[in-house]
């Protein structure tokens, strides 16, 4: 059985690196997943979310959902959510919103998970995105909590190989 989180670090020098990340970790991807995406404003959490989706429906537009707080997509084994929180101002909005039934149907990718704080499931994939001011590099700082530590470990051993 697994530890109960797994922690990487990888440092991303461009998009293409950021795609690469997004489709390794789109193979991992289940039903009930969920992905909570951190991160100050422009660095990079709709990037890495539009490139997992565009991994799995290659044709699919991904628009920020900033303004519709959700987006669905229906993927050939399952529905993905792409939830932006960064307007949710209370419970009642997040209650709304229909987590639960997007873990049951599919997987939810979250960005501004802070929003969310004690609601976030136990069983999720956080990743945490930092540049500094001026530079191009991101460091992508990944924790798989409960059923993703084995996947984010065998992910560590393997890197970023395809």
């Amino acid at each position: 059985m697994a530890s109960d989180s797994h922690f990487v670090l990888f440092t991303l020098n461009s998009e293409t690196e950021t795609a690469l990340l997004a489709r390794l970790i789109s193979v991992m991807l289940r039903r009930g997943d969920a992905i909570a995406l951190a991160g100050e404003l422009g660095v990079g959490k709709t990037t890495f979310v539009r490139s997992l989706i565009q991994t799995v429906l290659p044709d699919e537009e991904v628009p920020s959902p900033t303004f519709t707080l959700v987006q669905t997509y229906d993927a050939p084994a399952f529905r993905i959510t792409h939830a932006d929180l960064y307007r949710v101002k209370s419970r009642r909005e997040l209650r709304e919103l229909g987590f639960d039934e997007a873990l049951d149907d599919g997987a939810l990718l979250i960005e501004w998970p802070d929003r969310m704080s004690e609601l976030l499931p136990a069983d999720r994939l956080d990743i945490m995105i930092e540049v500094d001011e001026g530079a191009e590099e991101r460091r992508f700082k990944l924790i798989g909590r409960s059923t993703w530590a084995d996947r984010i470990r065998e992910l560590a051993r393997r890197g970023l190989t395809p």
